[in-house]
This record gives structure tokens, sequence and C-alpha cells, in this order.
């Protein structure tokens, strides 16, 4: 084989990788995989902190619906009704220790969400005879009750998520009202709301998780309708997820859901057991970039920390 004819074959071969290479980049973004690590919450799963690699380093037997890992390097969660707390409760524990540092006894049935607001004050969700969302500190101290609009029949599924928009109002999803509701905390008044049964009652799309963007659009995790949706601020539909559309049957019942800085959406699967996948990421154009399985049993909400060794920072859930 001549020189000459060697160079031209390799020349050929480096164009047709450069070009491989390139068509490869724009389908799928950064050769880079996605490792996330993240902090989850669940009623049988208890408190869990998963590295990058997928192994759980960090566990606490709390069953938990809902919680936030604070700067300071504590837990802070709202626990379900359990020995510990009959009512449920909201507990900031100690990652070292494990020790309860502070806690809130609930006063009704139910402890469904819990916000940090910073000042050693947090956003509770009371359910029951009188659903509520409530301000304290940690003394104990009620600073503020705003009673919510939904129905009182089963406090279970009453709220879920329930947050503090930059405005100062809440927004709460209520499951069995098939709404998401924005409140004005002082008055109670609902200012603005969202339905999520345009597909019909029967479709169970109970709002669990609903996210206010940047831009005025608000993003709702629709649990046992297994699909997550985005309307714009007069509640109109401009974009959603499901299992058709993704190809796979990844999502099942979609609790908790976080929009990332980069526009994906990691959504849970709260119904997922064994090897099934418990939580998927989802890029704007419904493409799948992440997924984790290696758990038996799934949560509720979770916090993403880290994408590929850097802390994840502005992520809205």
């Amino acid at each position: 084989m001549s020189m000459k004819f060697l160079t031209v074959q390799l020349f050929l071969l480096s164009m047709i990788f450069a070009t491989a290479v390139t068509a490869l980049a724009s389908s799928t973004g950064p050769f880079e995989e996605t490792r996330h690590s993240f902090i989850g919450f669940g009623k049988a799963t208890g408190i869990v902190i998963v590295n990058e690699a997928g192994t759980v380093e960090w566990k606490m037997q709390l069953p938990a619906s809902d919680g936030w890992l604070l700067d300071s390097g504590n837990i802070i969660a709202a626990i379900y009704p359990c020995q510990k707390f009959p009512k449920g409760g909201v507990a900031e524990i100690n990652r070292q220790t494990k020790k309860i540092v502070w806690e809130y006894q609930g006063q009704q049935k139910e402890i469904s969400t819990v916000q940090p607001l910073g000042n050693d004050r947090y956003l509770v969700t009371e359910l029951g005879a009188e659903p509520r969302a409530i301000v304290i500190n940690q003394a104990g101290e009620l600073l503020s009750s705003t009673p919510l609009d939904c129905q009182k029949a089963n406090a279970h599924m009453q709220t879920r998520m329930l947050r503090m928009l930059p405005n100062g109002n809440y927004i709460a999803p209520h499951l069995l009202d098939f709404a998401v509701k924005e409140y004005e905390p002082l008055t109670g008044k609902v200012v603005r709301e969202f339905k999520t049964d345009d597909r019909g009652r029967d479709k169970r799309d109970w709002p669990f998780t609903a996210i206010r963007l940047k831009n005025g659009n608000t993003v709702i995790g629709c649990t046992n309708g297994n699909r997550v949706i985005e309307v714009n601020s007069d509640g109109k539909i401009v974009w959603s997820v499901d299992n058709t559309d993704i190809g796979e049957k990844l999502i099942s019942d979609a609790c908790g859901v976080q929009r990332l800085p980069n526009g994906n959406t990691v959504i849970t699967s709260y119904y997922a057991k064994g090897d099934q996948v418990k939580l998927t990421e989802v890029t704007p154009d419904k493409k799948v970039v992440w997924r984790f399985s290696a758990l038996p049993s799934s949560f509720h909400h979770f916090q993403i920390l880290t994408t590929n060794g850097k802390p994840l920072a502005n992520a809205l859930r």
C-alpha cells in the first residue's frame, strides 16, 4: 500500500469521525454523562442522600414527604404521622449525629410540607378539619395562619408541596379539588387558580407539586395522571410530558418535580418499586437524559444537590 493511499484513507476516516462527533454532539449535547447527587424523602424510603455514583451515603428511617438540605448541613423534613410524631411534624436533623435538634408537633391530622423561609422561620402545611398554611419559628411560636380553600373530607389529599412565591403569596396544589391555587397569606383570598382536570377527572390528574417559574408559568406534577404540565398565567397548557412522549413507561405517579437551571425537568415516580425507575430527567424536547432506580422504593419529593460534581443553584421545586 502506498504512503499516499494510506494518507488519503486516514484523512477520510478522520473526516467521518469528525462528522459523527458533530452529529452526536448536536443531538445529545455534551459528551459527559449526566450524574446527580440528591436528597430524597419518602414514606417507606425515609430520608436518604444519594451520591453521583448512585450509592446511598446517608439514611434515616423517618417517614417523610418533603424536606431540604440546609446551608448548615442539617436536614429539615416534614414527617408523616408515626410514633415520634403522632399527628405528623417537622424535624431538623443533624447529619453527623442523626439527632433531632429542633421539632414541631402537628396539631391536626398530618403535616405535608415544610419550606425554610430564613431567620429560623418555616412555612408548614397542616392537614385536617381546618387545613391551613402556617409560619412558625424555632421557639414553636405561630407567626401567621392562612386557611386553605379545599375539600375537608380527606385530610391526606388536601394539599402537598405548598410554597411561598417571590411575591409573598402561597401556591398550593389541592389534589382532590383538581386545582392549584395561589393565596394571599394575610387574607386567605385565592388570587389565581389553575385547574388540572382538562382530560376529565377519571384521569386522576391530582396536582401534587406546583412550581412558579421566572417567566410566570407554573409547572405542575399531576400524580396518578402520570404527567407533568406547564401552564401560562391564563392556565393554558404550554408544555407537558407523559410516558407516550418519552416512549417508555417511566412516569408512575408523578409526585415531586424539580425544574433545573438548564431547563430540564426531574420527576419522581412514587409508585415505582424494585428495579423500576424512581427519578427521571427529561429535556424540554422530552428526551430522557438521566434516570435513577437503585433503591427498592421511591420518593414523594427530592432535591437535586449536585450535577457532575458541581453544586446545583437556583433549581425550582
